[in-house]
């Protein structure tokens, strides 16, 4: 990972190369996750010339709230604004751990407010839309079936990209995967994901799979996630519909058909793989936006006048 030019302000670049060495030998985090960090510690480094910070040792909160004004005056959103004072807080932390400051000054400063981000979803009838796939070639074959089993199990994009044919349990219906966090969970199979592995499992072989990956390129090789946003955006518009097709707003879309239906909002967070319920609780407001419409088109005092 190669670091910014930053030659003439060491004393605040030594405590963030160290840290970022700690998050890739001990934390062991993503390159992807090394480098927003990396992004985001050394921007801020750039504007603490701005507010005349010279050491780690003197930012204080009103220092941390200046940093983060001068960052929305760049252009920053509320998304980015929180994402940079978030690795601020890590860094921060982990300096108070390794006594280079005695407490973390980024803990009493408030995220910056962000507007409610309902996800998007495609409806049902547009689900099966998509889904009528008749093409019975290879590569067809291959992506029907990433289709069935990202919308019918409700996968991360690199959780399907990273499933291997071990993880297959087809007698029980059931599949291994690595959510975020190196965290395995196990998931049910609905019966058209099934159908359609086994369909796929049959040509397989005819691309020579160099490992053991489930869902691989015409070269063998384990698929890439650019590879499946690709052949997504390509099936949206070849069946037809409306919208973009991504593979978010497939397992945003069985989030919100799954909740709709079962009101188990505990049961959607286990299957998403999410830590923390909060994190589920933004399909409450998709499910209450879907109550809402019925009823107001249904119940006999609530029609409004036009």
């Amino acid at each position: 990972m190669e670091q910014p030019n930053q030659t003439d302000n060491t004393a605040l670049t030594l405590p963030v190369d160290q840290f970022l060495n700690y998050l890739k030998s001990e934390r062991q985090l993503s390159l992807n996750t090394q480098i927003n960090y990396q992004r985001q510690l050394y921007a801020l480094i750039s504007l603490a010339k701005e507010i005349e910070l010279s050491t780690w040792q003197d930012l204080d909160s009103s220092a941390v709230r200046l940093l983060i004004s001068r960052s929305k005056r760049t252009g920053l959103q509320a998304r980015s604004l929180s994402l940079r004072l978030s690795a601020l807080r890590s860094f921060c932390d982990w300096m108070v751990k390794n006594d280079l400051i005695n407490a973390n000054p980024a803990r009493g400063v408030l995220n910056p407010k962000l507007g409610q981000h309902l996800p998007k979803n495609i409806d049902i009838d547009e689900i099966n839309q998509l889904l009528d796939i008749e093409y019975n070639d290879p590569l067809s074959v291959r992506d029907r079936t990433m289709l069935e089993v990202m919308y019918g199990s409700g996968l991360r994009l690199s959780e399907l990209v990273g499933l291997n044919c071990r993880e297959l349990n087809l007698t029980d219906g059931e599949i291994r995967v690595m959510g975020k966090g190196n965290k395995e969970r196990k998931l049910p199979l609905g019966r058209e994901s099934i159908k359609w592995i086994k369909h796929w499992l049959s040509m397989r072989n005819l691309f020579v799979p160099q490992d053991d990956a489930l869902f691989i390129s015409k070269l063998g090789k384990r698929i890439s996630p650019r590879n499946v946003e690709k052949r997504f955006a390509q099936w949206g518009i070849k069946q037809g519909l409306s919208s973009h097709v991504h593979p978010h707003k497939l397992r945003h879309s069985f989030a919100t058909h799954m909740l709709e239906s079962s009101g188990d909002l505990r049961a959607v967070q286990e299957l998403l793989g999410h830590a923390d319920l909060s994190t589920t609780q933004v399909y409450t407001h998709l499910d209450f936006s879907h109550l809402s419409e019925v009823y107001d088109s249904a119940h006999p005092r609530a029609k409004r006048r036009k």
